[in-house]
């Protein structure tokens, strides 16, 4: 018995390290174009161990695109106000949700489930953020549309609320005379530190991915997030690499690094992300199976 089950666990282990191999190996090969000389890799393809390194492709970005720290910044600034806004206004909607004796709670629940099933469409949309609410060009344009607050979201914390946070505990704050914002967040709060984690960790995804509020409501180069700055980056490459093979442009098309490039932006793309995952990885799992399966 004992023989199986250590063969087993070798298996396992191999088998999961087969599986990390997969997962980390199309990053690493990613990051090794990124700094692979562009002619190297138009003439040999992609390689994980590159006969000639360069890193022209982030020199490119950084010396001829200045403006990519202002975009990190416009990013990183937008991700955490968004961040902590959703939240704010999720979990003011879930918890009251949660509590039986909210009067009207269904009501309240159709609503919000109604607004997944049906929306105004694009064109809708834009007239009334840009018409009604002029948010064309502003900060609010990158915080508010599609991205403030997610259905899926309240109702993943909502059935948190309900199935983990014991009625007793709210009770027993109520009886010692905390209000309903006291309890919710010195006492709710504190015990949905999973949950939390979670929804934190999907919104801060959607707002660092977001390209498409920058693309409909943004005009100012000064207000581009990361993601749109270096589509537009990407977009001007490959526009003036059109020119230089038409032969109506001043570049030489063996210096632009149209390949080597992609890869580049991809990776300043990712890496915060990949940088701050590991640490509400284990929050993250717990949140979601939790949240999500159970009630």
């Amino acid at each position: 018995m004992v023989q199986k089950d250590r063969g087993f666990q070798i298996f396992a282990n191999a088998l999961m390290i087969f599986l990390v191999i997969c997962v980390l190996a199309p990053f690493f090969l990613m990051l090794m174009s990124s700094l692979t000389d562009e002619q190297t890799l138009i003439a040999n393809g992609y390689s994980f161990f590159p006969k000639k390194f360069s890193t022209y492709a982030y020199r490119y970005l950084l010396v001829q695109s200045g403006s990519v720290a202002r975009g990190y910044f416009i990013s990183v600034t937008i991700t955490v106000i968004g961040t902590f806004c959703n939240l704010f206004i999720t979990m003011l909607y879930a918890y009251p949700l949660s509590r039986k004796e909210l009067p009207g709670r269904y009501a309240f629940a159709f609503y919000l489930f109604f607004t997944m099933l049906f929306s105004g469409g694009l064109v809708p949309a834009y007239l009334m953020w840009t018409q009604t609410f002029h948010i064309r060009n502003t900060v609010f344009a990158l915080l508010i549309p599609g991205l403030l607050m997610s259905p899926f979201n309240v109702i993943m914390m909502r059935t948190y609320f309900t199935t983990n946070i014991p009625d007793e505990v709210v009770d027993a704050a109520r009886v010692d005379g905390a209000g309903e914002f006291k309890i919710l967040f010195r006492v709710v709060f504190p015990m949905a530190v999973p949950i939390t984690a979670t929804i934190a960790l999907l919104v801060g995804l959607a707002y660092w991915n977001d390209w498409m509020n920058g693309l409909y409501y943004i005009n100012d180069d000064k207000l581009y997030s990361i993601q749109v700055l270096l589509m537009k980056i990407q977009r001007n490459l490959d526009q003036l690499r059109q020119q230089a093979q038409n032969g109506s442009g001043n570049v030489n098309l063996a210096e632009l690094p149209s390949t080597s490039v992609r890869m580049a932006l991809t990776v300043m793309g990712i890496l915060p992300v990949m940088i701050i995952y590991p640490f509400l990885q284990r929050y993250f799992v717990k949140g979601i199976t939790i949240g999500a399966v159970k009630g």
